[in-house]
């Protein structure tokens, strides 16, 4: 009778782990990651709810001083405001993601998915797709709150308009964990440039107020930032003016974003240790 050596039998064993241990594939990885990242959502609904009171605030004290100054036409008001408060909840939503990874670094438990049976780029891929849940129901929740004090609705719009922005949010997303993966040690460093980038990004976007009248400096500032190509696709797409020639800008300024920040982020994903 043939026996097997121990070394032998350790062999196969090694073999078969190896095999059970091999990815299964991109995809199946990145709605793997996509789940796992998706459940606390699932668990604490309100913690979507909770993180739109910042753009509630500005929509609620901010918009009649805009309502003021536009001589108190506030259906025309809100129909300019209420796509620059969208690209508000995208920016602050995703933006901040990456306080998450910092969280699970010093836990440990980053460290746990990286020795996964899981493609790096599934990772960081199936985390920046997440985003896309709270985003949709935040800006779906602004936009009805809007709808009773006179914010015209055109629902075809609404979801191109939530299409871009989750386009950009993945890349914006995937940025905010690039971010957090070089800051390892050092998440006093994460909000440093969070912070500093975050705000300038916002005011010279012309989100909460018109640029036209600004200083020649903070055109030639907006016209590079890619939020407001943005706002200007948003503030088209809501009103259905789906052939406005801000639609495309905004189009591919999501798309550019999403592929620097998906690039950038996978890079960054497969050199962590």
């Amino acid at each position: 009778m043939n026996t097997i050596s121990p070394a032998a039998a350790d062999a196969v064993a090694a073999d078969r782990h190896a095999a059970s241990a091999r990815p299964t594939g991109f995809v199946h990885d990145t709605a793997t990651v996509f789940v796992r990242e998706s459940r606390p959502l699932v668990r604490d609904p309100f913690s979507v709810i909770f993180s739109l009171v910042q753009p509630l605030v500005f929509l609620g004290l901010f918009g009649p001083l805009l309502v003021g100054a536009a001589g108190g036409d506030v259906a025309a008001t809100l129909q300019w405001f209420v796509p620059g408060i969208l690209v508000m909840v995208a920016l602050f939503g995703t933006a901040s993601t990456g306080a998450n990874l910092l969280f699970e670094m010093q836990t440990g438990s980053h460290e746990r998915t990286l020795v996964a049976p899981l493609s790096r780029s599934a990772l960081l891929v199936g985390r920046a797709l997440k985003e896309v849940v709270p985003l949709v129901i935040q800006g779906t929740i602004v936009v009805l709150v809007a709808v009773p004090f006179g914010f015209r609705l055109d629902v075809p719009g609404l979801v191109a308009g939530l299409a871009v922005l989750a386009v950009f949010g993945v890349g914006f997303g995937a940025l905010s964990y690039t971010l957090a993966l070089g800051c390892r040690n050092r998440d006093w460093m994460f909000w440093m440039v969070h912070q500093t980038l975050l705000f300038p990004l916002m005011i010279l976007s012309g989100m909460l107020l018109p640029l036209e009248d600004g200083p020649a400096w903070m055109k030639v500032a907006a016209a590079v930032n890619p939020l407001s190509y943005l706002v200007g696709a948003e503030r088209a797409l809501l009103a259905g003016d789906f052939g406005a020639p801000a639609v495309l800008g905004g189009i591919v300024a999501a798309a550019a974003t999403c592929a620097i920040g998906v690039f950038v982020g996978v890079r960054a994903m497969r050199r962590a240790r």
